[in-house]
């Protein structure tokens, strides 16, 4: 497998930058083709009855969406001219309802989404619409990249979180054309269970079919010494100079995750490095 179609998603180039530098490293480093949507989001609900609200309240959000649209689309035509890969654009207007459907037919033909980190200063509620209809409705493996984040396309060190989940292997089977490229991917197990499938040898089966393919693996079991299990992933990233994390994504369903926190939203919100994602 080899990651031939990437597609990334902008709306906002003050908070997209570091993502489209990312995936024109990783287009140019797979000799793979690069798309790119510019988006301009009319943020007025669909089929909402704005009460006393004039005809040019609707248009004028309208407009303003294909403003914001036709900038992110000069800005990114403007810097893939010069990139010196294979790419195509092109500019889009929906309300976030549509965005979902958008975003999602486009993902479902892509080797891998590059976004930005949905939760920062400055971003809108369509940057976590976008990352979960390329997860979910797109069925594709997500790169998130935080604000000033330098590309990493060739990743040496890769932690991969494994906790025997179907989100983890898929992951981790998709994050394969990496894994192979790294020097070391480090399999990182917190507090094993004591009754699972792999309990004499946590890792091992998953450790075995890397190795099959080509990658150099080492296993971590750590102690979940910290209130998240996402923090002890995190500190291990710290500790070994880690690239890149893998991760399986929204273990629980999005709704819980969204009231109650998770891994994958508290990974989204902290992460200081690139996090790859899949489910």
């Amino acid at each position: 497998m080899a990651y031939k179609s990437i597609l990334t998603v902008i709306s906002d180039p003050g908070v997209a930058s570091s993502a489209l530098e990312e995936a024109i490293a990783t287009t140019r480093a797979h000799d793979a083709h690069l798309e790119a949507i510019a988006v301009g989001v009319d943020r007025t609900q669909i089929g909402y009855y704005y009460a006393g609200a004039p005809v040019q309240f609707m248009e004028e959000a309208l407009e303003e969406a294909r403003a914001e649209a036709a900038e992110a689309e000069k800005y990114v035509k403007e810097r893939l001219e010069k990139a010196g890969i294979r790419w195509s654009s092109e500019m889009a207007v929906a309300q976030l309802a549509g965005l979902n459907t958008l975003v999602a037919q486009r993902a479902r033909y892509s080797d891998l989404v590059i976004l930005p980190r949905p939760y920062c200063e400055g971003c809108g509620p369509e940057q976590e619409v976008i990352v979960e209809a390329a997860l979910f409705e797109g069925h594709a493996p997500v790169m998130i990249v935080p604000p000033q984040a330098a590309p990493r396309p060739d990743a040496k060190r890769i932690v991969l979180g494994w906790n025997e989940s179907a989100e983890a292997l898929a992951a981790a089977k998709t994050a394969l054309p990496l894994l192979k490229m790294a020097d070391i991917v480090s399999i990182v197990i917190v507090d094993p269970p004591r009754h699972g499938p792999d309990r004499s040898d946590p890792g091992g089966a998953l450790s075995q079919y890397l190795v099959r393919h080509g990658v150099q693996v080492e296993i971590s079991i750590l102690a979940k010494t910290m209130p998240r299990v996402s923090d002890v992933l995190m500190r291990h990233m710290k500790d070994i100079n880690a690239d890149l994390l893998v991760m399986g994504a929204y273990g629980h369903s999005r709704f819980r995750e969204a009231i109650l926190g998770g891994a994958t939203r508290y990974v989204m919100e902290q992460a200081e490095f690139p996090v790859f994602m899949a489910h």
